[in-house]
């Protein structure tokens, strides 16, 4: 038999969709799985964008232009410059969400087994991205007593080698939710430079921001242009996941025009789903405004609830839609198979997303879980009766 690639053999699973097969087979036994393993948001779409779909009478998709529209890049020029973030159309390319944007970036700056620094616990399928582009993540780990903030530039600067081509963090954070301030930022541009490395950073949560904090881009501070990249996407902002639509912006041109190259080989967007995002950007900003004060009640919901439970501890998230949440269990992952393959209440149970999955680092994060709050109040209070409930179960099994 031919054999396959290491480097196939080798690429993580995610954590987000790792226990899908008992999910689906507790749905199959007839009970309802409530989500809050996968950021998939429950709040309808734009209704502008949701026409663009039901509407069209073409007849026929054609190809786009590799960079992504010229009318699509511009409106986004636009609504970045709401937020004190000023570019030109040039300086943006449209991948198919923000996964490509990351692997086009990955692929653009670094050649084989040179390194990354990413605090952790981080976006799991950075891992991912990284080792399909040969790339090595070097991790450094952000404490769950400290809220997740950024390490201090001591620890940051001891694992820099010759080898280090760029820092990666996503901005307000995906898993932990916590919103690196401006200070630190300013702290990282400042190393970029330093070290003349590249700072990227994924702001696809920019719009979900809790509290009096203000979010800030890695665009906004013109010292560092040359080494600032932004990632971000269409899919969290206008639940528009589907669409697979994001976007690399920088101002670094040279960048700009090497990634050209891996966006001609996969020759364009997909046409519709352009379309429908471009739509969403002429959304009233009513749309986001209510979405925020949604997010925002959920978020002190489940908050809420969890810190009831005996044993649980959770993060304090100041962004995105998710939390950290330690658990009274030594493995989290068996402790959410089990919720899936032996346990429910009510004819209910839960998917979690385990959070070792989200270190690069082997023995952190065991007994701790992702929660995404993309449901509706109800259910998110229903959800922590399941999740005490099956604690209990589970430590008298």
């Amino acid at each position: 038999m031919p054999t396959l690639s290491n480097k196939g053999k080798s690429l993580p699973a995610s954590p987000i969709r790792k226990l899908v097969p008992s999910a689906e087979a507790a749905k199959a036994r007839g009970l309802e799985v409530l989500h809050l393993n996968i950021g998939q948001p429950d709040i309808p779409a734009p209704e502008n964008a949701l026409q663009v779909v039901r509407n069209q009478q073409l007849d026929l998709l054609p190809y786009g232009t590799s960079q992504g529209s010229l009318t699509y890049r511009k409106k986004l020029c636009n609504y970045y410059a709401k937020h004190q973030i000023y570019i030109e159309p040039d300086d943006i390319i449209v991948t198919t969400g923000a996964s490509e944007a990351l692997s086009f970036t990955l692929n653009v700056i670094c050649d084989a087994d040179e390194e990354i620094i990413i605090p952790e616990p981080f976006y799991a399928n950075y891992n991912g991205f990284a080792a399909a582009a040969n790339v090595k993540v070097v991790p450094v780990v952000s404490e769950f007593s400290d809220q997740f903030k950024l390490p201090h530039l001591e620890t940051l600067e001891a694992h820099f080698t010759d080898k280090t081509k760029a820092i990666l963090i996503c901005n307000p954070s995906n898993p932990t939710g916590y919103l690196y301030t401006e200070e630190e930022i300013k702290i990282l541009g400042q190393l970029a430079i330093k070290h003349d490395l590249f700072l990227i950073i994924d702001e696809v949560y920019r719009e979900f921001i809790y509290g009096d904090e203000q979010h800030y881009s890695v665009l906004q501070n013109p010292k560092w242009s040359e080494h600032a990249i932004m990632i971000d996407s269409v899919s969290k902002r206008y639940s528009l996941c589907g669409a697979r639509v994001g976007c690399m912006i920088t101002k670094n041109k040279a960048l700009i025009q090497t990634a050209m190259n891996f966006a001609h080989l996969r020759l364009s967007p997909a046409t519709l789903a352009l379309m429908a995002s471009e739509a969403a950007l002429d959304a009233p900003e009513s749309y986001l405004e209510a979405v925020k004060k949604e997010y925002q009640k959920r978020r002190h919901t489940l908050i809420t609830a969890l810190e009831k439970i005996e044993g649980v501890a959770v993060s304090k998230p100041k962004g995105a839609f998710y939390c950290i949440a330690q658990l009274p269990v030594l493995d989290a992952e068996d402790f959410s198979r089990f919720l899936l393959e032996e346990f429910s209440d009510q004819n209910q149970t839960l998917m979690l997303a385990p959070a070792a999955g989200f270190y690069s680092t082997d023995h952190l994060g065991k007994n701790q879980v992702r929660i995404a709050f993309v449901l509706n109040e109800d259910k998110l209070v229903r959800a922590a009766t399941i999740l005490e409930k099956g604690l209990q179960a589970y430590q008298n099994s």
